[in-house]
């Protein structure tokens, strides 16, 4: 290490094992110079901290904790906030610097950062406080192939210098921190390999994962946590998951639920799998000590299917282990994602394109679908109707994919609606855009509809 790196701090926040071991990778494939010091800062942002484990609690971390000198709790240096509700008060940021500085020892040092999701707290709180510094930003799933889901402070935003990111759909371009010209940067994939390897073969790991091999593997999400779908249509997803599996004849399951969803979900699952005479192991706090990455399962299970809505580890599963993977309910999800600015527009998105329909059974036995060479202008199509104030420069590539694209199979992407809004290819003509909006005409619409049904009968 050079002489003028010495009084250099390297600061990375992470929130997920996941994350973690991201950036482990990156610095296995020295993505990041050497340092004086490197810090872990972790953050538990489960909405009850006290009833989850953090990062450095969960089975693996040992493996990913050599990579750094010190590992730091945000939850106690904030206590009692939470870190998702908390950001300093401008007049305060000097203030904060130096008590972080002074609680974690850095002294005079540079400071670098390395940090997730930065357009929203914990990470943006990390950033406006060490003003000044430069800061990498890493991408641990598919967001980071849509647009930056808030306008960022130029101030925060023009420090950002990469976006690292995983290479989960390959000649795919992030279109994250595009505003501000960020370069993005692969995260080599042998690297990541290499690194989930020594998660799995951690001896707590290897502990707590049950030996069931050739099963097909349901991925739950807790999607109605996030107000996309009611508790109710989640637990029939579930039940969808299974039947399909058992449709294609996998009748050893295997059930991943979310950490915090509730066990009711998993009891419905046991009476179904009885029902269809298929063998269900669940994945919860009863067989496993501590949650563990579905990517770890991967490696030690080696699933005959994945099955999941439109979670990142699917894709991970495809591009990483070649692994067969099947999606439900993205069809759903994407005429129900409101506002359409939703930051998960884009994984759902991808998942739809990429991933077959497990209730199609001849195409989830094939070969995945190879990435379409028109997927780059798709989502930035998409991703301009999102986010048309922060990536304004998108507006010509959006314009000639709807002119020429718009079929029967991409119209789910979008919303006519939409589309009438910003004037572009697939709206209502300007002449007529008040047709939507009128009381009357939706007045007569209804009546027309109503007689239609009644001469049916």
């Amino acid at each position: 290490m050079s002489s003028d790196r010495a009084g250099t701090t390297q600061i990375f926040f992470a929130s997920t094992l996941y994350g973690t071991a991201t950036l482990a990778a990156a610095l296995d494939s020295g993505l990041f110079a050497d340092a004086g010091r490197r810090i872990l800062l972790v953050s538990n942002n489960a909405a009850i901290p006290e009833t989850t484990s953090a990062v450095d609690a969960m089975p693996g971390f040992d493996a990913l904790r050599g990579r750094f000198d010190d590992v730091v709790s945000w939850n106690a240096t904030i206590a009692p906030h939470h870190p998702a509700g908390w950001s300093p008060r401008p007049d305060d940021v000097p203030l904060w610097e130096r008590h972080l500085r002074l609680a974690w020892g850095l002294g005079d040092d540079d400071i670098e950062i390395a940090v997730e999701s930065i357009q929203v707290n914990p990470a943006m709180a990390v950033a406006q406080i060490f003003t000044g510094v430069p800061i990498d930003v890493y991408a641990d799933g598919l967001m980071s192939y849509g647009p930056t889901r808030n306008k960022i402070d130029p101030l925060v935003g023009t420090r950002v210098r990469r976006l690292l990111h995983l290479d989960l759909v390959p000649g795919l371009r992030p279109l994250l921190l595009t505003e501000f010209g960020v370069a993005p940067r692969i995260v080599p994939t042998e690297a990541f390999l290499k690194v989930l390897g020594e998660l799995g073969d951690a001896p707590d790991v290897v502990a707590g994962v049950p030996s069931v091999e050739a099963a097909a593997l349901l991925l739950g999400q807790y999607l109605s946590a996030l107000g996309l779908i009611s508790a109710a249509e989640e637990e029939r997803l579930h039940l969808r998951m299974m039947r399909g599996a058992v449709r294609l004849g996998h009748t050893r399951l295997v059930f991943k639920p979310h950490p915090t969803a509730p066990a009711q979900w998993s009891r419905a699952m046991e009476a179904e799998a009885q029902r269809l005479g298929a063998e269900l192991t669940v994945l919860d706090a009863g067989v496993l000590t501590a949650p563990v990455l579905a990517e770890v399962l991967y490696r030690r299970m080696r699933p005959a299917l994945v099955v999941g809505c439109f979670s990142t580890a699917l894709l991970t599963a495809s591009a990483f282990y070649g692994l067969p993977v099947a999606r439900v309910g993205t069809r759903t999800l994407l005429d129900r994602l409101t506002p359409f600015e939703n930051s998960n527009r884009i994984p759902v998105t991808l998942v739809d394109v990429l991933v077959p329909d497990l209730e199609d059974g001849d195409a989830v036995p094939a070969a995945p679908p190879e990435t379409p060479a028109d997927l780059n202008d798709l989502v930035a199509a998409v991703g301009f109707a999102m986010q048309p104030k922060i990536c304004p420069a998108l507006r010509p590539v959006a314009e000639r994919y709807l002119a020429a694209r718009l079929t029967a199979s991409t119209w789910r992407y979008f919303k006519r609606r939409r589309l009438t809004s910003l004037g572009l290819p697939g709206g209502v003509p300007e002449q007529f855009a008040f047709l939507p909006r009128s009381a009357a005409v939706r007045r007569v619409a209804r009546r027309a509809k109503a007689l239609r049904r009644a001469v049916r009968r």
